[in-house]
């Protein structure tokens, strides 16, 4: 028809890949989600026995029960990357916002968790401001080769931005982490958010050279792709160290979708740099994306603040509280060492 998009074609219905693509990211939130609550049960168990994660220990490498965790996340994420494959990422990336309301509502069953109303409409904000971006995003641009990856993953932009995230990350790791790791739940996320962006991208170039492989070209004789899985093995590492250590410390329930709109948002900014998505954006689009960053931004500062809140009571209320503090995700550890003389004192 004359005058209408081509683009408006893939709305009309549902091809049988995009229901393929559909039930897989579905499936992926879902363990994802779960994973979370598992793998929190597991390093419970592991820090009652050992040293916790979120002060160093490595216990928890031991503990059953967080391998379960483990493998029920990497299920999630291998249904999520297959889902790529036969969807497009405007259906399959909003649908790993359900992963955060599975954690929350599994947190809130399974490990007595509770979130203030204030959390609740944190993540409503931060769950539609993560839509709105990712609905808005271009679309991401044809890639035909792993070596054409390697050539936008070398251009200056992307060198600078992946220099600048490296350098943030480490700053984290050497000079927060040690001071505010146990009391600011951003510091360990924002090391998993930021090493996570880059490692989207090494696994976006995987999964080109996998397909391209699997489609007759040989991908892995090239030297591009094993260094993009060096990068891979890397940054998941990092990112699973750093995660464990968030969820050992703090609630679960706040954990997760602080995450999620950190990495979405720095995932989405790092293939904007990375495929030069800003070409295909018209302003009403950035001007969408600019106020689902305000959105995602309202949400995280009332999940922030949440953590402070218990029962409705003031910060300096709760923090009288330890057994409150508790149950918002805080250990006897995070509360002042002049609270808990006065709490010993007759």
């Amino acid at each position: 028809m004359a005058g209408v998009p081509q683009s408006w074609g893939s709305y009309k219905g549902m091809s049988s890949d995009n229901i393929t693509g559909l039930i897989l990211a579905l499936s992926s939130s879902f363990f994802i989600g779960a994973s979370f609550i598992v793998k929190k049960k597991g390093l419970k168990k592991a820090g009652a026995s050992g040293i916790r994660a979120g002060v160093g220990g490595y216990s928890y490498l031991y503990e059953p029960l967080w391998w379960v965790g483990m493998i029920t996340m990497i299920v999630g994420e291998i249904a999520n990357f297959a889902a790529y494959a036969f969807a497009p990422a405007i259906l399959v990336t909003p649908l790993g916002a359900l992963s955060i309301i599975i954690s929350a509502a599994l947190a809130h069953i399974i490990l007595r968790e509770k979130l203030h109303v204030f959390g609740v409409l944190g993540c409503v904000l931060c769950v539609v401001g993560s839509t709105t971006i990712v609905l808005h995003a271009p679309q991401e641009r044809e890639i035909e080769s792993v070596k054409e990856v390697w050539d936008l993953a070398t251009e200056p932009a992307f060198l600078f931005y992946a220099a600048t995230i490296i350098a943030a990350a480490l700053i984290l790791v050497f000079h927060f982490i040690p001071q505010y790791g146990q009391t600011h739940i951003m510091v360990p996320i924002g090391v998993c958010s930021l090493v996570g962006s880059l490692s989207v991208m090494s696994v976006k170039a995987l999964g080109i050279a996998l397909k391209l492989t699997f489609s007759g070209m040989n991908q892995l004789i090239y030297p591009q792709t094993w260094a993009f899985a060096i990068v891979v093995a890397i940054c998941v590492i990092t990112q699973m160290n750093y995660l464990n250590k968030a969820l050992d410390t703090f609630n679960t329930a706040v954990v997760s979708p602080i995450y999620y709109v950190m990495f979405t948002s720095l995932t989405i900014l790092a293939s904007v740099i990375m495929f030069k998505d800003w070409d295909r954006q018209s302003p009403s689009q950035i001007v969408t994306e600019m106020c689902g960053f305000v959105t995602i931004l309202s949400g995280t500062f009332l999940l922030h603040k949440t953590k402070d809140l218990s029962d409705g009571l003031s910060p300096s209320q709760s923090m009288r509280l330890p057994k409150h503090a508790n149950e918002n995700g805080f250990s006897h550890e995070d509360i002042p060492l002049k609270c808990q003389e006065s709490s010993r004192s007759p």
